[in-house]
């Protein structure tokens, strides 16, 4: 099952592979990578066990303000963000929140189709990219 607003595509790549690719994709597109969280680096050092989950935090102002001017309640959203993570089979998936969703969620969606547009079609680029791999969820 696929949580609401949530956009989920099978890898073709391992986890370190995958990542790697949505680094040079995301700079690609001249956004900046502001934040890598390893939430399996945590967990060990908090002695649990995860299977590989990371996510990215990324984004470029000039796409991000005018949503933000339009509802600053989706600054909690922003920047956005690509989870990576490594199922219980070893099969790499990424997942990432649908611009439009998150823009409906704050009312930030009348006069902003433009943006979000735009916001769509690179997350939905730097996935491919990344995975080699259409659009599916697990």
């Amino acid at each position: 099952m696929t949580p609401d607003g949530l956009i989920i595509v099978a890898s073709n790549y391992g986890h370190a592979e995958t990542l790697s690719r949505v680094v040079a994709s995301v700079a690609e597109r001249g956004m900046s990578i502001l934040a890598r969280i390893d939430h399996a680096g945590a967990a060990a050092k908090a002695g649990l066990e995860l299977r590989p989950t990371e996510v990215l935090i990324f984004g470029n102002p000039k796409a991000g303000t005018p949503l933000m001017q339009t509802a600053q309640t989706i600054g909690i959203d922003l920047p956005l963000k690509l989870l990576v993570w490594q199922d219980e089979a070893g099969k790499t998936w990424l997942a990432y929140n649908d611009p439009a969703w998150l823009a409906r969620r704050h009312g930030a969606d009348v006069g902003t189709g433009p943006v979000l547009g735009a916001m769509t079609k690179a997350l939905a680029s730097i996935a491919a990219e990344a995975s080699g791999a259409e659009r599916n969820s697990p």
